[in-house]
């Protein structure tokens, strides 16, 4: 026990440097989160924490797949990346149709920010829409690869990707939690298809470049 506290010790400003790195990346606005935003303004704050969850879980399933190997194989053999591209590109393509449905549509919410009321209905919707995205396995190789430059072994790794998905839980939960304040839910019914217009642009917008560097 002793060893490994003084290893993480030794460590410790290179593990800042990571932790950095990923509150910048986790908070950075894209199809996680702009989906918990949009889910929490429209929904309340119940069904926008449990998209949230479900995006930490997806992300929990990268750091893993990361930590093992995995990643950098699918980083290295060229169909099981592109597979995943295309799948996720597929995924955002359906979102992007969705939302640009509701944004069309003068009644209620019809895109990503509906579905079912149920709260395993966001959470599969979160978790699904993370584990399509192929930039976050990247992202955690990323991570894995910073956390591993000085040295430290399995120790310093464990604790780094510990603590990164901690902060992602608090960036994830708090995105759900701002953004279903009543002012925020007020400002999504006035703006309602404004809002479904954008998130259709955005997950449009990623799904093509997903295509793009697939084909």
């Amino acid at each position: 026990m002793t060893h490994v506290l003084t290893l993480l010790a030794e460590h410790w400003p290179a593990m800042m440097a990571v932790f950095a790195v990923f509150t910048v990346a986790a908070a950075s606005p894209g199809p996680a989160t702009l989906g918990i935003m949009g889910t929490s303004m429209a929904k309340g704050r119940a069904a926008g924490m449990a998209f949230a969850a479900g995006v930490q879980v997806g992300s929990f399933t990268w750091a893993v797949t990361a930590a093992v190997g995995l990643s950098a194989w699918l980083s290295t053999v060229a169909w099981g990346l592109t597979a995943m591209k295309m799948a996720g590109a597929a995924y955002l393509g359906w979102l992007a149709f969705k939302s640009l449905r509701s944004a069309l549509s003068a009644g209620p919410a019809q895109g990503v920010t509906s579905g079912a009321g149920s709260l395993s209905g966001h959470f599969r919707r979160g978790a699904l829409l993370h584990l399509t995205n192929p930039k976050a396995v990247l992202a955690w190789i990323a991570i894995v690869a910073l956390t591993q430059t000085s040295g430290g072994g399995t120790p310093v790794l464990v604790v780094t990707l510990a603590i990164c998905l901690v902060i992602g839980a608090f960036v994830f939960q708090g995105y759900a939690l701002v953004f279903a304040s009543p002012i925020m839910m007020a400002a999504y019914r006035r703006a309602r298809r404004a809002i479904e217009g954008m998130l259709a642009a955005v997950f449009g917008y990623a799904g093509w470049r997903l295509w793009a560097s697939a084909v």
